[in-house]
């Protein structure tokens, strides 16, 4: 193993000087120039170290140096990219600072000749620094490779994977050297043929790369920030006790673990405050970032709250607080919507306040939001604050400091609401970005609450249009009914005292009864009216009951002889048979009578219904005929034929036309053909 540790850095040395030397020519690259100076602080680190081995303090801050170069590196390429680098400057400092302590105590110990010994303390300290830079180096690694685009991964991928293989070796052996108190140098062979690796991976990226970009997740940031802070907090928290334990007295061995104890009960009391994380969040976004807000994170967010409901989800109105309130981090807020000129409050989300009955404001306030303002109650409640505006506000929410802002709902100039936000437990100022992304979100938002109103407007109109269709309905089947009990009555001054006369009248009365009862269980919307299973009927009575009523008004012929069958609902058979014959009398002149006969065609049976009167053209037939309220009859509804067409089609049957203007008209409506009775089909 010796000589496989002595070779390999030997190797790597001569290659990683090699690679500089042909990398020269692009020097004035800010990444090249990076790449250069690694190389060459990877080649002195390799050299010292086959020369004087792993645990020379020669060799420890030869690595010192290599640590800092590639992190210079890795910072390079990140500012290559163009994107906000500031985001992750606080883990570099980190790693930065981890370096310089390794360092410094490398450099300690090669200019102090006490110190070729150390004690096991500091030799533990400047392992567990070395454990924490590993981790970070691999945190930053990490973070490079998912934020380069996918075009440029073929680039910068080699190398990043090669330095995550070397921090990764590192990692492992500084842990062995930690557990066991003295340095493992068995397993520091391993490090020479990384170093041997990587420089064709590095020669091969330089060969590929024609520029990286890298786009930075500021999720990652935040996590990649606090991963490296806890880790530089438990390297110092380490090696602060195992200094203490070194320069103690007596009670050395317990300070360790007093120590440790008592940071992390510190750490975990701070970071478990809700306004702790809270202000952290702010301060992270306010310095590190160029911008507030994660734009692209905001807005998936904000529209999955209005957008995507899913399953025992609260209504929109809540919905809409809660999008609105978590831009800025509140922690509850009030739908306030229009009545009128002014305002009342509606929807609520996690307001941990009482709120007055509905009025909220009058007509001013609606005027100020109306306009788009964001109302900051805090600068109304300054001395700084505008008086008009201030006096516009109700006095109630003047009054409530945890009332924090008005954000106005404005949809093509028309003012749909407004949320009224709780103070965030983090109070701070509006800037222009909370301006223009709560304006932003308020107009998105009040479209959303400008659609759901349409929508409930029409579901309230098809309502109305589904109550006056069955009432167009019922009034066209009324019209027929009073007429043909107007003719009976006006027949009953004549021949009221024939018995065939009475009979007759009789049965008209009872059949006119039992339609208008359907009409009325029609005209509910939780009846369908009157309805059976279709099964075998036989056509003839069917057409006969139809001629006998209606032939009072008009002549009507019947033809053809009994034992035709068809699939139906005898009630709503003889109804569109109803509505067919009597549009064919009133079309015919007085004198010419309207012919009704059965037929059959394959596997249907029909009812012919035949007149003379003035036809149709194709036109109407094909456009108008079926359509509800288009009729050429004065007076008439033009429902008929539409109410006819859908009774036939929802038994399986259809309705076909044969007219021609001067030649009058056939109907025909074809229904299934059955052999005789007893045959159903399912429900």
């Amino acid at each position: 193993m010796s000589g496989v540790f002595v070779w390999s850095h030997a190797l790597a040395a001569a290659l990683f000087a090699a690679f500089a030397a042909w990398q020269r020519v692009s020097w004035r690259d800010r990444a090249s120039r990076a790449v250069i100076a690694a190389c060459l602080a990877m080649a002195l680190w390799t050299g010292v170290t086959a020369a004087l081995g792993v645990a020379a303090p020669a060799s420890q801050l030869a690595e010192s140096i290599r640590n800092f170069a590639w992190l210079s590196f890795l910072y390079a390429l990140l500012r290559r990219g163009g994107s906000d680098h500031r985001a992750l400057g606080v883990l570099y400092a980190v790693l930065a600072f981890a370096a310089a302590g390794n360092g410094a105590i490398d450099l300690l110990a090669a200019i102090t000749p006490a110190l070729d010994d150390p004690a096991p303390a500091l030799l533990l300290s400047a392992f567990a620094l070395r454990m924490v830079f590993a981790v970070g180096a691999l945190v930053a690694v990490h973070n490079l490779y998912i934020a380069t685009a996918a075009g440029a991964r073929a680039g910068v991928g080699l190398p990043l994977a090669a330095l995550g293989a070397l921090w990764t070796v590192d990692l492992t052996f500084y842990a062995l050297c930690w557990t066991q108190t003295q340095w493992v140098t068995e397993f520091a062979a391993a490090r020479g043929i990384v170093a041997v690796v990587l420089v064709p991976l590095l020669a091969l990226s330089a060969q590929r790369n024609n520029g990286w970009t890298i786009r930075l997740s500021r999720t990652v940031a935040f996590r990649s920030v606090g991963l490296v802070a806890a880790l530089a907090y438990l390297g110092i928290v380490m090696a602060s006790a195992f200094a203490l334990e070194a320069f103690s007295g007596r009670w050395a061995h317990l300070l360790p673990a007093l120590v440790l104890v008592t940071a992390a009960l510190l750490i975990g009391t701070i970071m478990l405050s809700v306004r702790t994380r809270a202000w952290v969040t702010v301060m992270l976004a306010k310095h590190l970032f160029a911008h507030r807000y994660d734009y692209r994170a905001e807005w998936l967010r904000f529209t999955d709250t209005l957008g995507i409901p899913g399953p025992g989800a609260p209504p929109l109105e809540v919905r809409v607080v809660k999008a609105i309130a978590d831009i800025v981090h509140a922690p509850g807020g009030v739908l306030l919507r229009p009545t009128g000129e002014a305002l009342s409050t509606g929807a609520r989300w996690e307001w941990s306040t009482l709120l007055p009955p509905l009025d909220v404001g009058g007509g001013r306030l609606s005027e100020i939001l109306a306009a788009g303002r964001i109302i900051e109650l805090d600068a109304l409640r300054s001395e700084r604050g505008d008086a008009g505006e201030a006096a516009a506000i109700p006095e109630w929410i003047m009054a409530d400091t945890s009332a924090w802002a008005i954000v106005p709902l404005v949809h093509i100039d028309r003012l749909r609401g407004a949320v009224l936000l709780e103070r965030p437990l983090v109070s701070r100022a509006f800037d222009w970005e909370d301006f223009d992304l709560l304006r932003l979100a308020g107009r998105q938002v009040a479209s959303y609450l400008a659609e759901a109103n349409a929508q409930e407007s029409l579901i309230d109109a098809a309502r109305f249009d589904e109550f006056n269709r069955r009432f167009a309905f019922i009034m066209h089947d009324i019209k027929n009914l009073v007429s043909q009990l107007t003719l009976v009555t006006r027949n009953a001054e004549r021949h009221a005292n024939k018995p065939e006369f009475r009979a007759d009248m009789i049965a008209t009365l009872q059949s006119s009864t039992a339609r208008m009862n359907d009409l009325l269980a029609r005209l509910s919307q939780h009846n369908t009216g009157r309805s059976e299973e279709p099964r075998a009927v036989e056509l003839g009575g069917v057409i006969a009951t139809v001629a006998r009523a209606l032939r009072v008004r008009h002549p009507v012929v019947v033809t053809g002889g009994p034992g035709m069958f068809a699939l139906a609902d005898p009630g709503r058979l003889e109804q569109a048979l109803s509505h067919l014959v009597q549009n064919a009398i009133d079309a015919s002149p007085k004198a010419e009578p309207v012919t009704l006969s059965t037929v059959r065609q394959g596997g249907e049976t029909g009812i012919e219904i035949i007149d003379r009167g003035p036809g149709m053209t194709s036109d109407f037939v094909n456009g108008s005929l079926f359509k509800p309220f288009a009729s050429t009859k004065a007076g008439g509804f033009g429902v008929g034929a539409y109410e006819a067409r859908a009774i036939v089609a929802a038994m399986g049957g259809h309705i076909a036309v044969r007219s021609a203007p001067g030649e009058g008209t056939c109907m025909t409506l074809w229904l299934p053909h059955v052999q005789g009775p007893g045959t159903r089909i399912a429900a």
